[in-house]
């Protein structure tokens, strides 16, 4: 036995097929030679425990294109890489084609106990590798709490601020501003950031990451 198809569609079926195309058709596409962002980073931004189009680098592309700034932004994030694996992959893990890289890295120096003056000689290899490349930077930090001892967290939080102006980039201070410790915004490990904490900090970072994109821009048409 069969039976027709219903002549009208379901109603509610419609309105929602019609809503998810106008998102889609509201998104606009990154044109193909849009200027590439590399975040290269740890478990944070490689997006443990999310999908990819969940993960602070695709909500970091979102947010800027939300801001009319179109950036192809390329994940290279590892999880469990310390500021010292971040150097030793460097060369390959930030391909040559990147206009600017988010350096974000620290993390699991901090979860190790790593002297302070180690995780700051390798961020000041990454940087001084991307200068020498002519890749912008955007470094961004972490925040050591005091529990961890006082004069440990005093050392560690203070190489950040110290790299930027060493190496004149902009700084955003610590990655899980506003998001660490929230049971809405943290996965249930409390370290890392679950779905709607990944979209916070990819909207507090594009700001950032346009001006520094614009900057990069006028200095290549300067040259």
């Amino acid at each position: 036995m069969s039976f027709a198809a219903p002549r009208f569609l379901d109603r509610r079926r419609v309105l929602v097929g019609l809503a998810a195309a106008s998102q889609i058709a509201a998104t606009p596409a990154v044109p193909p030679h849009s200027p590439v962002v590399t975040v290269l980073g740890d478990s944070i931004t490689a997006g443990l425990g999310l999908p990819a189009k969940d993960a602070v680098p695709a909500q970091l592309q979102a947010a800027l294109i939300r801001m009319n700034v179109f950036a192809k932004v390329r994940a290279a994030g590892v999880s469990g890489d310390t500021s010292g694996g971040g150097l030793a992959r460097v060369n390959f893990s930030v391909a040559p084609d990147t206009a600017l890289c988010v350096v974000a890295l620290g993390g699991n120096d901090l979860l190790q106990g790593i002297e302070p003056r180690v995780t700051k000689a390798n961020l000041r290899g990454i940087l001084q590798n991307l200068r020498q490349r002519r890749i912008a930077v955007v470094l961004v930090g972490v925040g050591a709490p005091p529990l961890i001892g006082a004069a440990y967290a005093r050392e560690f939080n203070a190489l950040y601020p110290a790299l930027a102006r060493e190496f004149s980039v902009p700084l955003y201070a610590n990655i899980l501003a506003g998001v660490g410790g929230s049971r809405q915004l943290m996965q249930g490990d409390g370290i890392h950031p679950n779905a709607a904490g990944a979209r916070i900090i990819g909207g507090k970072l594009a700001p950032l990451v346009a001006q520094a994109l614009k900057a990069t821009s006028t200095q290549t048409a300067t040259r």
